[in-house]
């Protein structure tokens, strides 16, 4: 059978279809990220209201809207130490309209805690920004009757089987902490999971539950009502917030040193162009004074306003190290 001839012009015309066919995807990420936003954005919460991640959120979400013109809401999806909202925003599409608040629980800790993590910090997501860092404080009952670590720590060895701690949620840094702690002083503390902060620190307040760690976001208000007492910080420094702490170190844990973090994350594969306008709306709004006051003087955080590369790099390094500790600690989230 004779080959069939089509007319150079015809083919010429084909040719050029076909490759303004494969330009056209192109072409309208193009278009799409010159007109985004056009409308809401979702800014996913992992936990419950009132604790760090969702204080900064709001007031994330709350700058955005103004810097873009758009709404900016805030999704509270809580469960599984954030791993419930991350595996939501790691489904949405990569268009700029979901945002997620991510912590060193959901992209550095759960990924050795959980077996079956439904979604992957690094594979499922777009670093943004890395926001802040956040020391964690030992928090106890005052009527519990101890007035520093050295005495808490007696307590729980007199009898560790009637002692628990609380945290924030399993995999949370809040979690490790407490496993930290029974680990260098070597006993063993019945771990007791919350679904946020709030709940996990009014029961310590209520003295069902021993001592916990968290950030002093959410203590604060509970401290000056004199219904929860502050020990020591994780840090390896003291906080300005409250100079009078010890360091875990300085109050006879030497070598306790542990800071927990937070960040925005996008789904994998955000257009660059979005990606770049978030990442430098967000250091714009970390810098401006009102912004880094309320976070560093009422909320004892150190703004960082990290890159995308930076976040990347951030979680390369804590993803292995926090994984050593969940293997040393034998803790387990499924």
């Amino acid at each position: 059978m004779a080959p069939i001839s089509i007319p150079r012009r015809t083919a010429l015309q084909v040719l050029g279809a076909a490759g303004l066919a494969a330009a056209l995807p192109a072409v309208a990420r193009a278009q799409s990220a010159d007109a985004w936003p056009s409308r809401p954005i979702t800014y996913v919460v992992p936990f419950t209201p009132g604790g760090s991640t969702d204080v900064i959120g709001r007031l994330i979400a709350q700058k955005l809207a103004e810097a873009l013109g758009q709404p900016v809401v805030v999704d509270n999806k809580p469960g599984a130490a954030g791993a419930v909202g991350a595996s939501y925003v790691a489904k949405a599409k990569a268009d700029g309209y979901t945002l997620f608040g991510g912590t060193i629980s959901t992209h550095a800790i759960n990924a050795s805690l959980y077996k079956n993590l439904p979604y992957d910090p690094v594979k499922d997501f777009e670093p943004i920004s890395l926001v802040a860092f956040l020391p964690n404080v030992l928090i106890v009952d005052p009527n519990l009757g101890v007035r520093s670590v050295a005495e808490l720590i007696a307590l729980l060895r007199k009898d560790p089987a009637k002692r628990s701690f609380a945290s924030s949620g399993a995999g949370t840094s809040t979690h490790l902490a407490g496993e930290m702690l029974a680990d260098m002083i070597g006993v063993k503390l019945t771990h007791i999971p919350y679904k946020g902060t709030p709940p996990a620190m009014l029961d310590v307040s209520s003295g069902q539950v021993t001592f916990m760690f968290d950030q002093i976001t959410a203590a604060l208000p509970l401290v000056q009502a004199g219904k929860l007492k502050l020990l020591a910080v994780t840090t390896s420094k003291r906080m300005a917030l409250a100079p009078e702490l010890p360091t875990m170190a300085e109050a006879g844990v030497p070598g306790f040193e542990m800071a927990s973090w937070q960040a925005v994350y996008a789904p994998k594969n955000l257009p660059p162009a979005i990606s770049q306008r978030l990442a430098g709306e967000i250091t714009r709004i970390l810098q401006q004074p009102e912004v880094r006051d309320k976070l560093t003087n009422q909320l004892g955080m150190e703004v960082v306003a990290g890159s995308p590369a930076q976040l990347a790099a951030l979680m390369q390094k804590e993803i292995p190290r926090w994984g050593e500790l969940v293997r040393k600690s034998g803790a387990t989230a499924n």
